[in-house]
């Protein structure tokens, strides 16, 4: 592949509540890179944004078919694409996408076999390790508004003036955690946390714990009795072990709210497997995320050989900051526009660890780099 000249932007296509596609601003700056960008037709309908939006008065920017868009020479798809969408892809052009490797192993088997070009967006590194392209700080503060919603809705008692404190658990101390400790001793919300504290409410005591605790079951089961809120940010580093066995969520109190902020997937026919960071849990989207004990989909996200007896009501989205998706987007883009500068020059096969700054990070997020960087047999 040599210095790509076209890029595509097809729709994604998963759910109805799906809104987030890239930002005229961040198309833009695609053509300031000398790019011709096809976008797909329709592109931002559910945003409200037209052709003429991402246009900006410039013929480089075009609408096309969904085909089309895919064979472009870069691809940029916010989500992971459909299998079937992924035999749309030409044969020389680089898909850009949140595509999960660590956590995915199936997906990079295939686009190995079918020799594709790709880059994580989620794998978009410095030199240290620390992501690029991120949203962690939605992904808390989202999540925690509505665990602390649903608690509300049907425990107000517990946010009332002389109630005890409400005791959230925070499994995890990296990025998401962090922001999940700010947002926790706010309730979630800037505006909940002011009323709370006009009124004299009980307020928040957060614990967190890291993994020299998460592995004491007789320590962290005498904690989950007192939990209000358990919330998940761990990042493991052995995904086919679940950090909460579901037996565990049998000592939380019933009205408890399990708050998912790692959201891995369920992939049990891959070796070694992957499981979720808490057992028996359902996985949510943009049209649902909030699940109640009794739900009748509770199992369609929870295979039937995984634990699920004790439950508890669980939220959990594969993308909390899609909920609020045009600053999400905006957020995203400006993230990525200055690191694209070297794959535009370049192309994707001349990318080195040796480079720049930001060649090497995008190095380290390529599907070859990956491969190399994990002992994948070529």
């Amino acid at each position: 592949m040599s210095a790509p000249q076209t890029a595509g932007l097809p729709c994604m296509m998963l759910e109805a509540g799906e809104k987030r596609v890239f930002t005229p601003r961040f198309v833009c700056a695609l053509t300031r890179l000398g790019l011709a960008v096809q976008v797909e037709e329709a592109y931002g309908g559910r945003a409200g944004l037209s052709l003429g939006d991402y246009r900006h008065g410039t013929e480089a920017v075009r609408a096309c078919s969904r085909p089309e868009a895919f064979r472009q020479d870069l691809v940029f798809l916010l989500r992971a694409p459909r299998l079937e969408d992924v035999d749309l892809l030409g044969p020389e052009s680089c898909l850009i996408s949140m595509l999960h490797f660590p956590t995915r192993p199936r997906r990079v088997a295939i686009l190995k076999e079918r020799r594709l070009r790709a880059i994580s967006l989620d794998s978009i590194t410095n030199d240290a390790g620390v992501r690029l392209v991120e949203n962690t700080k939605a992904v808390a503060w989202n999540g925690l508004d509505v665990a602390f919603s649903v608690l509300q809705e049907g425990h107000a008692e517990r946010f009332a003036s002389g109630a005890d404190p409400i005791r959230v658990l925070l499994l995890g101390t990296g990025l998401i955690g962090r922001h999940a400790v700010d947002a926790a001793t706010k309730l979630g919300n800037v505006e909940r946390n002011r009323s709370c504290i006009d009124s004299g409410g009980a307020g928040v005591i957060v614990l967190s714990a890291g993994r020299n605790v998460t592995t004491n079951a007789v320590e962290m089961q005498r904690l989950f009795e007192r939990t209000d809120i358990l919330v998940d940010a761990t990042q493991r580093s052995d995904p086919s072990r679940p950090v909460v066995p579901n037996a565990w969520l049998g000592r939380l109190p019933d009205h408890a709210v399990v708050a998912d902020l790692a959201v891995d997937p369920y992939t049990l026919d891959t070796n070694p497997p992957v499981v979720r960071g808490v057992e028996g849990i359902p996985q949510g989207n943009l049209d649902k995320y909030v699940f109640r004990p009794g739900d009748a989909d509770w199992d369609d996200t929870v295979p039937a050989s995984v634990p699920s007896r004790h439950r508890r009501t669980v939220v959990s989205c594969y993308s909390w900051p899609g909920i609020h998706a045009a600053a999400c987007m905006e957020h995203y883009g400006q993230q990525l526009e200055p690191i694209l500068e070297p794959l535009v020059s370049k192309g994707y096969e001349d990318l080195s660890r040796k480079g720049g700054y930001f060649e090497r990070a995008l190095y380290r997020a390529s599907l070859r780099g990956w491969i190399a960087g994990h002992g994948i047999p070529g």
